[in-house]
This record gives C-alpha cells, sequence and structure tokens, in this order.
C-alpha cells in the first residue's frame, strides 16, 4: 500500500512538472501580434517584392507619422526578416521638389518581419503636388527598390509649425504624442529639426520646447504642473508633460528656445498677447 502510495505520488508530481514545462515552452515560442494596433493602409511592389505600410491611424496625414512596414517575397508568400532599409520621401511641386523630416528605418523584433520608424510630412498633398515614397533595401547583399506615391491629406488640427527662426535657420516642430490625450498630466513628445537643404532635416539637440495650453472659449486659461519640452539624449525626440484640465479644444501655444535660452520663434502668453505664432491644437 505505502509502495503504490508512493508511485502514485511520484507520477502526479512528474504530470505537474510536465504540465508546467510545457506551458513555459509554449509562452517562450508564443509568437507576439506584430500587427497588433497597426492598420495597412498601403502596399506596392516591384519585380520581387511588395511593401506593405501600415500606421495606428490606418492612414498618413500632415505632421508626425509613425510607419511600419513589412517586405514580402512575391514568389514565396513570405516576410522579410534580415533587410537593411532606408526610405525617401518626396515632395513634388510645380517649381520644385524637396523631402521632410524622417528618421533611420530599425527592426522592431529580432526575428520578427516589421521595421519602423517616423516621417514628418510638413505639408499637405492637393490638387497638383504630391507626395511618393521610395523604399530601398537591401537582402543578403542585393539591392532592391520600390517607390509609390502616397496620401498626405491635411490634418484636422494643427500638428506642425515650419518658420524661420531669429537666427535664420528654417526650423520644422511637430506634434508626436499623446494620439488620446486625457484629463490628466500627459506624457507629451515633440520632434524639432533644422532645414539643410531641400533633402535634409537634421533633429536639433540641445533646444527647449516651452508650452502654454490655454483654452480659448473659457478665458484663454491655463493649466498647472506642464513641463517644457527637452531632449533625453542628443537626436532623440522631445518629451515633457501636458496638463490638460477638462475636455473640450485647446491650443498649446510654443516658444522654441536655442541652447543658449534665446527664444527663437513664439510668444508669451499675456493679457494682451492671446496666442502664440506657433501652436499644436488638440480637441478631446
Amino acid at each position: 500500500m505505502k509502495t503504490l502510495l508512493k508511485y502514485t505520488l511520484a507520477f502526479f508530481l512528474l504530470a505537474i512538472t510536465m504540465t508546467f514545462t510545457a506551458c513555459s515552452s509554449d509562452d517562450d515560442n508564443t509568437p507576439t501580434d506584430e500587427l497588433a494596433e497597426l492598420t495597412k493602409f498601403k502596399e506596392f511592389s516591384n519585380e520581387t517584392h511588395t511593401i506593405e505600410l501600415y500606421s495606428h491611424l490606418g492612414s498618413l496625414e500632415q505632421g508626425f507619422n509613425e510607419i511600419s512596414l513589412r517586405i514580402k517575397d512575391n514568389t514565396s508568400g513570405n516576410y522579410v526578416t534580415n533587410a537593411e532599409v532606408n526610405w525617401m520621401p518626396i515632395m513634388h511641386m510645380a517649381m520644385m521638389s524637396h523631402s521632410c523630416p524622417k528618421s533611420t528605418v530599425e527592426k522592431v523584433t529580432t526575428n520578427g518581419t516589421l521595421y519602423n520608424g517616423y516621417i514628418v510630412f510638413q505639408m499637405a498633398q492637393n490638387a497638383t503636388e504630391y507626395w511618393d515614397l521610395k523604399v530601398d533595401y537591401t537582402i543578403n547583399g542585393t539591392d532592391f527598390t520600390a517607390t509609390s506615391v502616397i496620401d498626405v491629406p491635411a490634418s484636422v488640427k494643427r500638428r506642425v509649425n515650419t518658420f524661420t527662426g531669429t537666427d535664420g535657420a528654417k526650423y520644422i516642430v511637430a506634434y508626436a504624442e499623446p494620439h488620446h490625450p486625457k484629463v490628466a498630466v500627459n506624457d507629451v513628445v515633440f520632434g524639432v529639426w533644422k532645414m539643410q537643404d531641400m533633402m535634409n532635416f537634421p533633429v536639433v539637440n540641445g533646444y527647449t520646447v516651452k508650452i502654454d495650453p490655454r483654452m480659448p472659449s473659457m478665458g484663454n486659461h491655463s493649466s498647472p504642473n506642464n513641463v517644457d519640452a527637452t531632449q533625453k539624449a542628443d537626436g532623440g525626440l522631445y518629451e515633457g508633460k501636458l496638463s490638460l484640465t477638462m475636455t473640450g479644444y485647446w491650443k498649446i501655444n510654443l516658444q522654441l528656445l536655442n541652447a543658449e535660452a534665446t527664444v527663437l520663434k513664439g510668444e508669451a502668453i499675456t493679457e494682451s498677447v492671446l496666442e502664440s505664432s506657433i501652436f499644436f491644437e488638440i480637441e478631446f
């Protein structure tokens, strides 16, 4: 009887161990949903591959756009996991062409199929002027390219400012986050770039974006506990805190200061100055 009980207990413990081991193995091998919260909005092809473009909105708009892409082999239907990717957005105007601020394209996860970055479209398309996107990529030492026209409509609210600073340089300041603002102190992310020439817009380092949110319909009142946006590291976006005390329409008044704290653009809000010349808009 004792022997039977001993073997029964041993078998029970073994079964538990195998169950937990199997669960652990399954958890380790469970693939993450790379496309969670992403929607495909465009695909275009060359002779060998199809480029798929994704975003949280399921579209593009004037301003800051975080964009993910996948490269599908047209023959096998498999997605490429080992490409080196670059992109070049071009605005084709009547008398000239130019690019815009953009990031490098990085692999999201080592074994995944998604590549990610951002592009800041400082102007919207119109009836005669349009954007296209050229994607250059290398797979196992072989170079490929694919190009397509993309839709970039005007944003409903102002999300990007293009201006010449008091130093004579041309700047682009864009709103990146939050995507869904709340009645709270929100983490806010902006980007600041300088136009080096028509095709190059490097990130500006060491500046400050001062913020003063106001509600024009409510006596132009502001809010407490805002924190001006600064960089954590060179080459990065600017992070701060944005206090929104109620729902409705907010104008986020801005001032851009250089590393010496000189105001390059924007005005402080006073009783006689109700809005800055550079601002973002939020309504929720």
